[in-house]
């Protein structure tokens, strides 16, 4: 088949999940055999959707999603979903097929047929090693950046001739990213991807499909990212510079009108004729593409008199690479009001764990001073109740519970109108992460725990991110794969778990 076959097609494809709430609207594309193309656009703003109407997961309100015939397609979702945290990996790998492809594969048994070689195989493309050990391991026991290397592999053991990725690099720390960058490169079949991770995409992208979330539609462009980036960036200023000259006729008619009206008698033909004018020029104005919003700079208020040791670390637990069996090691940290930690090491060794440990009280070798109130930012959002609205969820992180500053501070992370009254369970990940910043602002820790806050967060954002933790005055322990945010943030002192 020719690599210029079109094998997916969106036309006029609207969708919404609620009535009066659009996604999509009238959206057209289409997807060439073979191609690398990126989805960009705003958190919230639709791209997960695309990929459930790709899928089916989803269905359009109008317009059609036509794919070619025995065009077989996989997704690497964002996270493990959580009633599959309790598989093995090999029941985890199974529920990936489809049951036409599982009944193929099965026994007479009713036991999967080779299953097990395959599963080494993938596990060897994503670079988790000690794979032979791990077909009955748990889900729930990998650390997250194991996790999405199991996702990706989930999909890659379809073999499927459409790839879709959704932010495959979060919580891959740099040689993962490496790997599969240099995978995706290689890669001979048609990847879509979504991520906010510039330099990753422009390493493969030879497209880009933009969501814009204001207008609901999809612009599509050819080149790599930072190709595409400049593209736009000169169609907009051609736009804004067109429409500045209207506005300046526009404005000059209206001028000629209003002087006209006033002289009365004949002249007054010459005035609606001059409105009329103005009119025209107002229709000929362009749509110019309107950046992503972004959020508004926010501080996180530290605990109030709070003083002294605030965060003690004399040992703590780190998993051997090679036998993946807990190892003690010894340290002396000690952490007060305005000093930061950076928790270094490779995917898998134990972060994660060893802030959850330390943000439960529960680490052997960690104290927190009595009373110190603990912000624990967690990469899977696991500390928010799904089922909560968004207004209560964050009510319910105040001590003074005024409705007036919880809605401003909501505001300020795009968190306004029905959204607040939406359940968590139903956001994107990268909304889920702004209400999960708000939550600390509004409860103002004494001791801020960071794992990974830059997951499934739009790169614009990042910026004022990083400056609210540089500026936190409370104790702060964050882990962070992305050396570029990490450097826009004091950091006084760095525990690296491998050394």
């Amino acid at each position: 088949m020719s690599r210029d076959e079109t094998i997916l097609r969106f036309e006029d494809v609207s969708f919404e999940y609620e009535q009066n709430k659009p996604i999509l609207d009238g959206v057209v594309f289409s997807v060439r055999r073979n191609s690398k193309i990126t989805i960009m656009g705003q958190n919230g703003g639709g791209k997960s959707t695309i990929f459930g109407l790709i899928t089916k997961k989803n269905k359009p309100e109008e317009g059609n999603v036509f794919i070619s015939n025995n065009v077989t397609i996989a997704i690497a979702r964002q996270v493990i979903p959580r009633d599959e945290l309790d598989l093995t990996v090999r029941d985890f790998f199974i529920k990936a097929f489809d049951d036409s492809v599982k009944a193929g594969l099965r026994k007479s048994t009713g036991k999967m047929h080779d299953i097990d070689p395959k599963i080494d195989d993938v596990l060897e493309v994503v670079n988790l090693k000690g794979h032979e050990k791990m077909h009955d391991r748990i889900m729930k026991t990998f650390s997250g950046g194991q996790q999405a290397r199991l996702l990706l592999a989930s999909a890659l053991i379809q073999d499927p001739d459409l790839l879709l990725l959704d932010e495959p690099t979060n919580n891959l720390d740099k040689a993962g990213i490496e790997h599969l960058t240099e995978f995706l490169k290689a890669y001979t079949k048609t990847v879509m991807v979504i991520s906010h991770d510039a330099d990753f995409l422009n390493a493969f992208t030879d497209g880009v499909l933009y969501l814009d979330v204001f207008t609901k539609k999809v612009e599509q462009y050819v080149g790599n990212y930072f190709d595409v980036v400049e593209q736009i960036r000169v169609k907009v200023e051609k736009d804004e510079r067109k429409n500045a000259l209207l506005a300046k006729e526009i404005q000059e008619n209206k001028d000629k009108a209003n002087f006209f009206a006033n002289k009365g008698g004949q002249m007054r033909l010459v005035a609606r004729r001059m409105r009329d004018k103005a009119e025209e020029l107002e229709e000929s104005k362009v749509d110019t593409r309107r950046e992503d919003k972004t959020i508004r700079p926010f501080v996180i208020p530290a605990q109030a008199g709070h003083i002294g040791n605030i965060l003690t670390i004399t040992d703590f637990e780190t998993l051997n690479p090679k036998t993946h069996k807990p190892q003690k090691r010894k340290t002396n940290i000690v952490l007060r009001q305005k000093q930061h930690l950076l928790l270094k090491g490779p995917n898998g060794i134990g972060k994660s764990t060893l802030l959850e440990s330390i943000a439960k009280g529960t680490a052997s070798g960690s104290t927190i001073m009595n009373g110190t109130s603990v912000g624990y930012y967690r990469q899977d959002f696991s500390t928010l109740n799904f089922e909560d609205t968004v207004r209560d969820s964050l009510m319910g992180v105040m001590k003074e519970k005024i409705e007036e500053n919880m809605r401003s501070t909501a505001a300020g992370f795009l968190i306004t109108g029905d959204l607040i009254k939406s359940k968590i369970g139903s956001l994107s990940e990268g909304q889920k992460g702004l209400v999960a910043f708000a939550r600390l602002v509004l409860q103002k820790p004494g001791l801020l725990i960071l794992d990974e806050p830059t997951n499934h967060i739009n790169f614009r954002h990042l910026p004022i991110i990083a400056e609210a933790l540089n500026k936190y005055e409370g104790a702060m322990v964050l882990v962070s794969h992305v050396p570029d945010f990490v450097a826009k943030i004091r950091i006084d002192e760095t525990l690296d778990l491998e050394k």
